[in-house]
Order: C-alpha cells, then structure tokens, then sequence
C-alpha cells in the first residue's frame, strides 16, 4: 500500500479522480478526453505549486518516505553482474550495510551503501539502516580491496545515524566510525559518495569521506536528526519542523556552504515517484564524476580529497 504525506494528499486525490474518469469513460465508451484533460492540467499546477514551495521538514519527510527507493534499488536500476561481499572477518556481517563488486556501463566499480528494510520483517533484519561496527570495518575492508584491484568507490548514504546500542558501543563503534574517516581519506582509488535519503551524523559520515559528495535533491545530511535536535534544544522533539529549519539541512543550503558538490533533481515529489529517472540521473553523475577523478594521479585526488574536507567549516575573518 502507498504511503501517503500530508501535503501531497491533495495531489493523491486528484490522480485517483482522474484515473476514475478514466476506467468510467472507458467502461462505458465515453469519450470524456476534454474533462482528463482539464483535470491533468490541473494536477501539473497543483504539483508545481506544492514541490516548489515545500519546507526542508517536508522534505525531510520525503527523505525518510518508506517508498523511496534504496541501495539494493539503484544497485538493480543501475548496474550488472553484481557480486555482494559478506562480513568484517572480526565478528559478523551487518545487513543494514551492503557492498559488493559490480559494473557500471561496463565499468567495474565497488558499490556500498546502506540498506533500509520494506516492512517490518526486513527492517529488524536490516536494523532501519542502522550500522553497527562490523557494517562499518565491513566498509572500509572492501574499500581497500578495491584499491588493491584500481575500481572506483560508489557509495550510497541512507541511513538515520550510526546504531547507538550498548552491544555496538561495546564492539567499538566510535572508534570504526573515527578508523574508516582516517583510512577513507588516504584511499588511492576516487570516491564517489551520494546521499540518496537519510544523511544522519557520523553514521553517515563514516562511509562519506569522499571525493565527490553529491546529493538527492530532497534527501538531507546533518549532525543530527530534527527530532534529536529539538529534544535537545526545547526538550520537545515535537519541535523538529522548526530544528530542521534552523539546521539548514537541505541540499541548496549545503551546497551553499561547500558540504556537497552537486544536487542531483528528482522528478516532482521525490525519487519515490518515478524511481528509474532517478537511477538514470544518478548513474550519468556518477559515471561522470568517476571519468573525471580517473584522469588525476593519485598523489592529486588524495591532496585534493584532504583539502576538501579540511575547508569545511572555514571561518573567513575580515
């Protein structure tokens, strides 16, 4: 059954009216074409004066919508002859963290990400998209083995935060998370990283060292959730509208402060919509940004890698 958001019910409600005239028409072979008419005409309005003037917690919203499509998703829409790898060779395989070898329009590449579950069953398996340690050392294990073999690194970001849990403390979570942003960082294949949903604190950041770091159009990335920050702030997560404003969380802000390099466009109300445009649009950025990361020597993308990531943050006196 589809999800449905408060702001686009009215959007919902026009699309089943006019497919209702549609199947009426049709039944009963009348030709009711003028009034479809009318009535599509009146939808592309209507979705172009809702999209264009959402707020960053509707978009939010429509980062987390459990239709949107992930990893495992764009792996089928975007690649061949996918090969997923298992394990941290320490203590288990983290399924809210997948990885494996693949090809990209024929180029070979890894490609991790985390991995959200439909449904109950499969989110407790996949812990929401949650990594523990062992996702992360996972990670960083079959980085290093594509540098060992020259493929580039394609990462997919999706996830609420890193698992807080007193079992993935006790495994050593701060310190996989501190480990695969030092290791990440002197990485000499390029690294190409989107946050296709969810980019929440270190748990993002842990497999987001990147060289280009892009993003969905309505996906987000911060330190902390909206609801964490109003539980801190105003000790009320009913707050989180106004938490998520004050975050500038949303890709246009970042992009403005040098955190992310490209916005990538979704079709109006959100990847969700219309999945396979946006793997389309998704796998020409990265093809893109792999070709020209491929042309830089190796001392090149690490210094550059290492002053992007150093000028976040920069305070410019006067």
């Amino acid at each position: 059954m589809m999800s449905v958001l408060d702001f686009e019910k009215p959007v919902i409600e026009l699309e089943a009216k006019i497919e209702e005239l549609k199947h009426f028409g049709t039944d009963r072979n009348i030709s009711l074409d003028p009034e479809i008419k009318k009535l599509e005409e009146k939808l592309e309005k209507m979705k172009r004066e809702i999209y264009s003037r959402l707020t960053i917690w509707q978009r939010v919203q429509i980062a987390r919508h459990p239709d949107r499509p992930y990893t495992l998703d764009y792996v089928r829409m975007m690649t061949t002859d996918f090969i997923e790898l298992h394990g941290d060779r320490q203590f288990a395989d983290d399924f809210a963290l997948v990885a494996g070898f693949a090809r990209l329009n024929g180029t070979k590449i890894l490609i991790l990400g985390h991995q959200k579950g439909r449904g109950t069953q499969e989110n407790v398996m996949r812990n929401f998209g949650c990594a523990h340690p062992e996702g992360y050392r996972k990670a960083i294990r079959v980085m290093q083995l594509a540098e060992k073999f020259h493929l580039p690194v394609v990462i997919l970001i999706d996830t609420p935060g890193a698992y807080p849990g007193i079992g993935a403390e006790e495994r050593g979570q701060a310190q996989a998370i501190a480990s695969n942003l030092r290791d990440m960082a002197c990485l000499k294949t390029p690294i190409v990283a989107t946050i296709i949903g969810e980019g929440g604190s270190g748990g993002a950041l842990g497999i987001g060292v990147a060289d280009k770091v892009c993003m969905l159009q309505h996906a987000y990335y911060s330190v902390i959730s909206p609801e964490g920050c109003a539980s801190i702030l105003w000790r009320n997560s009913v707050k989180a509208p106004e938490a998520a404003e004050a975050l500038k969380i949303n890709s246009e802000h970042l992009l403005g402060f040098g955190i992310i390099d490209e916005i990538i466009p979704e079709s109006p109300g959100g990847a969700h919509k219309n999945p396979d445009y946006a793997a389309a649009i998704l796998k020409e950025v990265i093809l893109k940004h792999i070709k020209e990361l491929s042309s830089l020597s190796i001392d090149e993308l690490i210094e550059k890698r290492y002053q992007k990531f150093r000028a976040i943050g920069e305070v410019i006196g006067s």
